[in-house]
């Protein structure tokens, strides 16, 4: 029992010294949040449409699959034909569906079978660089049997200057903001913590012409076309550090 009363005391003193020699414990002085000042501008950059594509098709329906393809590709091949000659170049003209399928008709009151034809759709995209000649390359693929135009696109080749130039607009109206809203609220500018961008192009402008038939076709070909004005915008977020 006397050499347990002697242990426990010195047992108690090295836990006493272990505690002692532990790691000390630091409080650092907590950092200051960083104040900080959001703007958003804007620029815009008007574009006037300098290319056009076009869907020129060829519809066909005749008794029998072969009279069908053979009719429909030789049209085709003239309205290929009449589009070189109107200055298309061969690598702006682009096959993008040819179909066939049969067309059976019924009779309305008794649902019997009256006969089938069939019918061949035969589509070319064709990119037209000079607007200027955009009348002409449409009259020229009617006239060569073209009979179904569903619509004429109109876009900017390059909008990479539109777009320098709506970006930096939109950068000078952040800043100006930014200098604005200081000088109001008392504060002075530091350096930006971070930008951001948006860049919304339009999508090409699209002029809708009837669709199919030779009398719709033609009747496209007399409509006036104004490719119109095309509007880029530009979005422009930054965060300045305030003082």
């Amino acid at each position: 029992m006397k050499r347990t009363l002697y242990i426990l005391p010195v047992m108690l003193a090295a836990v006493i010294i272990l505690s002692a020699c532990g790691p000390a414990t630091i409080v650092a002085n907590p950092v200051p949040p960083q104040r900080t000042l959001s703007v958003s501008g804007s620029g815009l950059a008007y574009m006037t449409p300098d290319i056009a594509y076009i869907n020129i098709g060829v519809h066909t329906e005749l008794a029998t699959a072969a009279a069908a393809v053979e009719s429909n590709n030789a049209n085709t091949q003239q309205v290929v034909d009449a589009l070189k000659k109107a200055g298309v170049d061969a690598k702006d003209i682009r096959t993008t569906n040819f179909s066939i399928w049969p067309n059976t008709q019924y009779d309305p009151q008794t649902n019997a079978k009256l006969g089938t034809t069939y019918v061949v759709d035969n589509t070319v995209y064709v990119t037209v660089r000079k607007l200027e000649n955009l009348g002409a390359v449409l009259d020229a693929a009617i006239q060569a049997g073209a009979n179904n135009v569903n619509s004429v696109q109109f876009d900017v080749a390059d909008n990479t200057p539109a777009i320098k130039q709506a970006r930096d607009e939109a950068v000078k109206d952040a800043k100006a903001q930014a200098q604005e809203l200081a000088q109001a609220a008392g504060v002075s500018l530091g350096s930006i913590q971070a930008i951001g961008f948006n860049d919304n192009v339009p999508s090409p402008l699209m002029q809708q012409f009837g669709k199919g038939g030779g009398g719709g076709a033609a009747e496209a070909a007399a409509v006036p076309i104004n490719p119109g004005t095309m509007t880029l915008t530009v979005t422009v977020s930054m965060t300045y550090e305030i003082k």
